[in-house]
């Protein structure tokens, strides 16, 4: 079954490429790109005092200095589906 996200919102423009998600049944998502790895959490909210310490949901890479990803190549790596329409907001 693939996740499907209707809401993404970029949180780190530069490395580690990082985002919060919410899928179409509202279960937020922190999606990160770090060290050439790709995880997706799933937690309770975006506020990091909630989060629970557990193993992600989708995992992809190997190891490398790379930090960098587009949010469609990273739903690709995850298997993750963006809703039609939606795009990465910026955080404030």
């Amino acid at each position: 079954m693939t996740i499907t996200l209707t809401r993404v919102v970029e949180t780190c423009a530069a490395c580690p490429s990082q985002w919060d998600a919410w899928t179409t049944a509202g279960q937020y998502l922190y999606l990160r790109y770090r060290g050439g790895i790709g995880t997706v959490e799933e937690q309770p909210s975006p506020d990091p005092d909630t989060w629970l310490d557990h193993d992600p949901i989708a995992e992809f890479g190997e190891p490398s200095l790379d930090g960098c990803i587009s949010l469609e190549a990273f739903c690709e790596a995850a298997g993750l589906a963006l809703a039609p329409g939606v795009t990465a907001e910026r955080s404030a």
